[in-house]
């Protein structure tokens, strides 16, 4: 009795778990180029199966894309090396034989948890180049992937070469065969990038994006061209990361001869994770930082509108910023301390640099000489926008030596205007810079592409590889607005200070230098009635012996008459 009912709890549980089993791979019906979404259980697998595929296509690729969670497809039930692939942006191909309508793959969930996203099955012809048929690198034989890596500086794509598209059948033609008219080295690879809405990071926004550029016609049609790769050139790409901001790399491989193309699998990057409980893609703004860049913002607006009338406080802004930025890339490159150290020993680098250098005015009264400082820090900002522009990613610039030496040209020729009209230049460098100083603050609230002016050189000074990145990055509705921020203020600031001194002295003169003046005057000018006035001391002595007497008892009065 008692075997008859282990046997029949065993004949539960195997039912139990075929259901389960049936349940959680349940087919999937495809349509060739139509968006699915598709919901994959815990420890459980989806079949995706495509039917009546037209004699005319040659393979097709399938796609799947998640936000941030991994998926798995396979080309057999149970994923194995050489059959699968991992990642959020996943994709296989198929090459199809003579009499096939019909084919079958697996996604499953690999980390414990249910995974949702998108999938779509594109359709191509023989005349359409194979993306990753001349795979040599990655573990499928066949790989359309784009494999992505990203750390703080930069963003590296990498993919397998491409073969020449055939006919249902036919043997592949060879990879190693280096004849440009009839094998793969006649095809070239544009390498395209689609931004996605800035501050927004949702799934939604993501899959619709995909939607968007997933073929090789719509990237065509609504992603931007960064550059076109020959089949000589090496199968890496390397941008610059902006971390929070959604970006979607593709690499549409093209057949000059036939005029046709084909797409790689879009992979996606927010260059921040998305399960780190620090610094993660929810939580990039430190508390540290905003703190920072908000008295940053307030500085900024005095500097814009009142720091040539005080001038003291726009030079101590001048020489806190002058020395905060190249400490904090001294400290950066050269040791590992934690963001918030780093950050509070740079504010106070910045204080020194900021006494140092009002002290230096009120000592020497040298105005030619901090006026160079704010003519060097514009032409740092100067130069920092210059090359922010698409200027900046000309294929000499990816040479260190050509850079700085453009760049330190730049910077070095708008000290010479200041030499000419120091009032002018410095009251300029109070609009332009206080402006800028505003929209960093802002950023430490609301994400602008505008930080990366400056951001992107100091990457460039602390990675040695960043040379190589491209350093596009999206110019969407919050930066418009604020790029309509930094003019208003500026040409406001500039024009205010402007009408304000206009009958005033160009510079307000030294402390120091007016007091040694006076006390020079004073020595040598015997008919100057303050000449014989007594110093501040001894009429201080003298005022206290005339407060002490008129504070004696009257019993100790000395009599008026002995």
């Amino acid at each position: 009795m008692a075997s008859f009912c282990v046997v029949c709890a065993e004949l539960v549980l195997l039912s139990c778990l075929g259901l389960a089993r049936a349940q959680n791979e349940k087919p999937v019906v495809f349509t060739l180029g139509k968006f699915q979404n598709v919901s994959i259980p815990v420890n459980g697998s989806v079949e995706v199966n495509v039917s009546r595929i037209p004699a005319e296509v040659a393979f097709v690729t399938l796609q799947f894309h998640t936000q941030h969670r991994n998926a798995t497809m396979s080309y057999t039930r149970v994923p194995a090396y050489g059959s699968s692939v991992t990642t959020v942006d996943s994709g296989l191909l198929f090459p199809l034989s003579p009499a096939q309508s019909s084919l079958s793959c697996f996604l499953l969930a690999p980390g414990g948890d249910s995974v949702a996203g998108i999938a779509v099955i594109l359709p191509y012809s023989s005349a359409d180049p194979v993306p990753g048929a001349c795979n040599l690198e990655f573990p499928l034989d066949i790989d359309p992937n784009i494999y992505l890596l990203y750390n703080l500086y930069e963003t590296i794509i990498r993919f397998a070469p491409a073969n020449i598209g055939y006919a249902r059948g036919v043997s592949p033609p060879l990879c190693d065969v280096e004849t440009d008219l009839s094998s793969r080295w006649r095809l070239e690879y544009d390498v395209y990038q689609y931004f996605l809405p800035e501050n927004d990071l949702s799934e939604r926004s993501l899959l619709g994006g995909v939607e968007t550029v997933a073929g090789a016609t719509s990237m065509l049609r609504n992603g931007r061209k960064l550059m076109t790769l020959s089949s000589r050139d090496k199968t890496l790409v390397s941008f610059n990361s902006i971390p929070g901001q959604g970006v979607i790399y593709s690499v549409i491989v093209r057949d000059p001869v036939y005029n046709s193309s084909a797409s790689y699998v879009p992979v996606h990057t927010y260059a921040c994770s998305f399960t780190s409980a620090v610094d993660g893609c929810t939580t990039l703004g430190r508390i540290s930082s905003k703190v920072f860049f908000t008295m940053t913002g307030l500085a900024g607006l005095l500097v814009c509108f009142l720091g040539h009338r005080f001038f003291k406080c726009e030079l101590f802004c001048l020489g806190f910023g002058f020395g905060a930025f190249f400490f904090f890339a001294l400290i950066t490159r050269t040791t590992a301390l934690d963001y918030d150290i780093r950050l509070a020993l740079t504010t106070l680098i910045g204080v020194v640099g900021g006494v140092v250098l009002v002290m230096s005015w009120w000592r020497f009264g040298s105005v030619m000489a901090c006026v160079v400082v704010a003519g060097l820090i514009l032409g740092f900002l100067i130069s920092s926008v210059v090359f922010f522009t698409p200027f900046g990613d000309l294929d000499v610039f990816h040479e260190d030596v050509a850079f700085w030496v453009t760049f330190s040209g730049i910077v070095l020729v708008v000290p010479l205007f200041f030499t000419r009209w120091p009032r002018v230049g410095n009251i300029l460098t109070c609009g332009v810079v206080g402006g800028y100083m505003v929209v960093l603050a802002v950023n430490a609230y609301v994400y602008t592409s505008l930080s990366y002016i400056t951001l992107d050189v100091l990457k460039r000074f602390l990675n040695e590889n960043f040379s190589r990145a491209f350093i596009s990055v999206p110019l969407q509705t919050t930066d418009f607005i604020l790029i309509g921020v930094w003019v208003l203020l500026g040409v406001s600031g500039i024009t205010v200070q402007l009408y304000r001194e206009r009958s005033r002295p160009y510079f307000p003169p030294s402390p120091y230098v007016l007091w040694c003046q006076e006390r020079e005057r004073r020595k040598t000018n015997v008919l100057d009635p303050s000449h014989h006035t007594p110093s501040l001391a001894a009429r201080l002595l003298a005022r206290a012996r005339q407060l002490t007497r008129h504070q004696e008892p009257a019993g100790e009065r000395t009599p008026l008459l002995l």
